[in-house]
């Protein structure tokens, strides 16, 4: 499957690569991380990056313009993304083919090509195994690359604490260091809190409700948002704090968006992506994303993680 991917690379002079709406480390790592790559390799090509962008990541990379003829002749390529309708910029049908780099279950099934590993900690291993296939044959791996793909593995593996991290991570993890990249400020910036959002964490902690079975949860209303200055994206960071409660088994955040309430579900071990898939959404066993349209659909949400609680 790889050396598909690479073949079709190599026939096409112009490719366009997405990743999912509201962009994680890991979505820019491997879009971005494949760019340059590519970029690195064949210089004559023409290489686009797209998508909405996210203030807190831009540091990593900005994204283009693309003008909707460019997709006619375009090879097109997804990382990260499973389902379609979470692909940021939905022109990436438009192309004349499809290929699909991800690592969360393959339930939508989508593209001409597809390489999915639900083994991989991050995309953006996939996307360093990519260029350990094709090295031998002209792949480059550049150092602002090699930076953008250990970006997206540290973000995904939550600085390597997640279950996902493997041997196989650890090892990718060096190898990228080796390319002689700076880990200290891509973590500080990573890692940087705005006061604002600090001070709603501190809400958050004081606010949260936890059930008897060890499921808790945190409601982020536009209220709240309004009083902390905190966009919907920013409160979604704190979604990991709950995680470090003693007692907690697994945990849901919802933040309230203009259209719908985001809910974001995480569990130690407690399998969650199929109560996810019930309500909108799906994602890896472990961390999963959903959305609904009420704060009573919210509390059904709660209730049916509060019963698999029960049944840990």
């Amino acid at each position: 499957m790889k050396q598909q991917i690479i073949d079709e690379i190599r026939q096409n002079d112009t490719i366009i690569i997405h990743r999912h709406v509201r962009p994680d480390p890991d979505a820019y790592g491997s879009q971005c991380g494949l760019a340059e790559i590519l970029k690195a390799s064949y210089p004559d090509k023409k290489i686009y990056v797209v998508g909405e962008t996210d203030p807190s990541l831009e540091f990593l990379y900005k994204m283009d313009l693309v003008e909707d003829n460019l997709y006619q002749d375009a090879l097109v390529i997804v990382c990260d993304t499973a389902n379609q309708a979470r692909v940021s910029d939905q022109r990436f049908k438009n192309g004349k083919k499809l290929i699909k780099i991800d690592h969360h279950p393959n339930e939508d099934k989508y593209g001409d090509i597809l390489w999915v590993d639900t083994t991989a900690a991050a995309t953006s291993e996939l996307i360093y195994e990519l260029y350990l296939e094709g090295k031998e044959d002209g792949l480059v791996l550049s150092k602002k690359a090699a930076q953008l793909l250990y970006a997206g593995i540290v973000g995904d593996t939550g600085r390597f604490l997640f279950p996902s991290t493997t041997e196989k991570t650890f090892h990718y993890a060096s190898a990228l260091i080796s390319e002689g990249i700076q880990i200290t400020p891509l973590y500080d910036e990573l890692y940087k809190t705005k006061r604002n959002v600090a001070t709603l964490s501190g809400y958050v902690l004081q606010n949260f409700s936890l059930t008897s079975s060890g499921a808790a949860s945190m409601k982020i209303s536009k209220e709240i948002l309004t009083e902390y200055d905190v966009t919907p994206s920013e409160a979604s960071q704190l979604v990991g704090i709950l995680g470090d409660i003693e007692g907690v088994k697994a945990w849901v955040f919802f933040v309230e968006e203009s259209d719908q309430i985001r809910v974001r579900l995480r569990s130690r071990e407690i399998i969650i992506n199929g109560l996810a898939r019930k309500y909108n959404g799906g994602g890896h066993p472990l961390a999963s994303g959903a959305s609904v349209y009420s704060w009573e659909e919210a509390e059904r949400v709660l209730k049916d993680l509060d019963e698999l609680c029960q049944n840990m």
